[in-house]
């Protein structure tokens, strides 16, 4: 199972540990791992832009991994919500930082 890595990046300073250390974690239970950090520090992109690229891994997995943070990152919540849409599974981090009533649970229009 390849499993994408989501939680904040933005205003953290300690974004790049907080993900090596999942992706461990998670390579430690054999999954495939896709963390966003691991995209590069291309500077010049804009953050919509890096949201896009972020979409487009999210289309790859079978997964997305919700680190505890994940509700203090509006990019983090856009990518749940994106994952659900296309009908990824869903693991948390800390169950207890599941919502009930995020992400919303309709279904991509594009899926059958």
């Amino acid at each position: 199972m390849t499993v994408y890595i989501s939680g904040k990046i933005t205003d953290d300073k300690n974004y790049k540990d907080k993900f090596a250390k999942a992706k461990a974690r998670l390579l430690a239970q054999n999954y495939n791992v896709i963390s966003p950090v691991d995209v590069g520090e291309y500077t010049f992109l804009t953050y919509e832009q890096f949201l896009h690229i972020d979409f487009a891994l999210i289309d790859c997995v079978d997964a997305i991994f919700m680190l505890k943070d994940w509700q203090q990152s509006k990019g983090a919540r856009m990518e749940l919500q994106y994952a659900a849409d296309f009908q990824k599974e869903i693991i948390y981090e800390d169950e207890a930082t599941r919502e009930p009533n995020f992400p919303v649970m309709y279904g991509h229009p594009l899926r059958s």
